[in-house]
């Protein structure tokens, strides 16, 4: 039975028609069950293939899709930013076009919302390709050096968020950086974070980008260019994290 919440899905894509349409099942899917009223808003991020006429044929006849598209590829923090602001519910989440979380597992997110502001998940076996673990993990690092970070996976795409957390921070990364910026000024913030552990699959369709020399090039940049803005921010600036036990 649907719970008493309304929720907001933001679904950044970017040349994934061969995965936006089942990632739309998805999220309808699990939206339908959990919550007593929903949006998905998916955000074309400049596709150069049939990722808008994909989204277009799902919204005939579906008041609970939203498309928004950029006219050229603007970067993954300009895409969730445009998802962010269009979101219209007290809950927002997001994840990838991609396919590789299991949507289902939102489920254990939703009661934590209730006690906090940010519910961040964190992939318990991630099964990218060894280049990008290698990155992920060096960026994790490197951030979590620089400056506080409440979160042990900084980049995982699966977080919920209470929507009024973004009325008191502005987004300014438009490429990687992007879940670095949002949660180093979370944690400055004060904002309650809890992390769950989530299941992570293969992706099985469509190319991946994110270590691409020209995505982690403009996160190097842009991580330059924040340092000085975003480097006092310390552990004693917001409170601890909670981590709930990894899924049987």
């Amino acid at each position: 039975m649907a719970g008493d919440r309304r929720i907001s899905l933001v679904l950044p894509a970017y040349n994934e028609e061969a995965n936006v349409t089942e990632a739309i099942r998805r999220a309808r899917s699990v939206a339908h069950r959990l919550c007593s009223a929903y949006e998905i808003v998916v955000v074309d991020d400049g596709s150069t293939d049939g990722t808008a006429a994909c989204v277009e044929a799902m919204t005939e006849g579906h008041s609970d899709l939203v498309l928004l598209r950029h006219p050229r590829n603007r970067g993954y923090g300009e895409a969730l930013r445009t998802g962010f602001r269009a979101a219209r519910h007290e809950l927002v989440f997001f994840t990838d076009s991609d396919n590789q979380f299991d949507l289902d597992e939102l489920e254990l997110f939703l009661p934590w919302i209730d006690r906090c502001d940010v519910v961040c998940g964190y992939r318990i076996n991630r099964r990218d390709r060894w280049s990008r673990r290698v990155i992920g993990k060096s960026w994790n690092y490197l951030v979590r050096a620089l400056f506080y970070v409440p979160v042990r996976d900084i980049d995982c795409a699966f977080k919920l968020f209470r929507r009024s957390v973004f009325e008191d921070i502005d987004i300014e990364s438009v490429g990687a950086m992007v879940n670095t910026e949002l949660m180093v000024k979370l944690g400055r913030s004060g904002a309650g974070v809890v992390e769950i552990g989530v299941t992570h699959y293969p992706r099985t369709a469509g190319t991946a980008r994110g270590a691409s020399v020209k995505v982690v090039t403009r996160a190097v940049l842009e991580l330059a260019r924040m340092y000085r803005q975003l480097h006092n921010t310390t552990a004693g600036a917001a409170a601890q994290p909670s981590r709930v036990p990894p899924i049987a």
